[in-house]
């Protein structure tokens, strides 16, 4: 199985690229560890998210992104590395289990803290996360795009609530738009593919509004505008609301407008009592429904 696809890196921040380490020689039969035939015509192309999904050894499906000097390979489920930190399923999973258990022995959250390495190894881990994200954004996976981009914001809220170090809490806020963009867009895009075009419109909405929270939070309002992240989330808006059907009412306006600006009164008029007539008789089922 392979679905290769590359697209433009819809991200600004830096990633982890994976560096080759020094081995010892291979002697005798032993096979060789040179990845060069897996890279053979798949060229690494600065400034696009390049991946594939392919079968594993194990029979089970991985994600792999081209890097400038290899590869990244991930696992779909799970922790991307397929390691089980502490019995758990990531650290995160590990580190939510913690305060649990605290909760219940103590009857409050009070007591409970995050250390700097242990918020710097959640960091990291996060790191993973959001290669596997765009990965499965390009594949168009946007279910578990959704799964790994909510997952990562539990890791700003646990960071920023429980992290001993003013730093720690706040390190991981400035990424809080991007993650919520990522969310939105994978969200929306599922209803887009189901041609749920109003809820999908709805969705990027609420997406808006969270992001214009964060802003205001920090005291950044005008910040909102100029972000790259809401830019993004409008112009997938207008796309959307192209699909949208147009409202008759609103279409008798703009030929209302059009008459008038011709001095055609008597289209004028007419158009006037039609947009009255039906404005009216919306109003009449929405009461109705109402009632019932």
């Amino acid at each position: 199985m392979s679905d290769e696809r590359s697209s433009k890196d819809p991200s600004n921040h830096d990633r982890h690229d994976a560096r080759p380490h020094a081995s010892g020689r291979t002697e005798g039969r032993a096979p060789s560890k040179d990845i060069s035939p897996v890279l053979k015509g798949w060229d690494y192309e600065p400034g696009t998210i390049n991946v594939r999904k392919i079968n594993g050894a194990d029979g089970q499906p991985k994600l792999q992104m081209r890097l400038d000097l290899g590869l990244l390979q991930m696992e779909m489920t799970g922790r991307p590395d397929g390691r089980r930190p502490h019995g758990h399923e990531s650290l995160l999973e590990y580190h939510e289990n913690q305060l649990s258990e605290h909760l219940a022995r103590n009857g409050t959250e009070l007591g409970f803290h995050l250390t700097g390495s242990q918020c710097q190894s959640l960091r990291e881990e996060a790191m993973m996360y959001y290669h596997r994200y765009l990965s499965l954004f390009v594949l168009e996976e946007y279910p578990l795009v959704v799964r790994d981009t909510a997952r990562n914001l539990k890791v700003l809220d646990l960071c920023g609530k429980f992290a001993q170090s003013e730093q720690d809490r706040l390190f991981l806020e400035q990424y809080r738009p991007y993650i919520t963009m990522m969310n939105v867009r994978a969200k929306a895009s599922i209803l887009f593919k189901d041609k749920k075009y109003r809820a999908a419109l709805e969705a990027v909405n609420e997406g808006l509004v969270e992001i214009r929270e964060f802003f205001e939070r920090f005291g950044q309002e005008e910040a909102f505008a100029e972000s790259n992240e809401v830019k993004v989330l409008k112009r997938f808006a207008r796309d959307i609301k192209k699909k949208l059907p147009v409202d008759p009412i609103v279409k008798l306006q703009t030929q209302l407008d059009k008459a008038v600006k011709r001095e055609a009164y008597e289209q004028a008029a007419r158009l006037r009592d039609e947009i009255k007539r039906r404005t009216e008789a919306r109003q009449q089922k929405e009461t109705e429904g109402q009632e019932a």
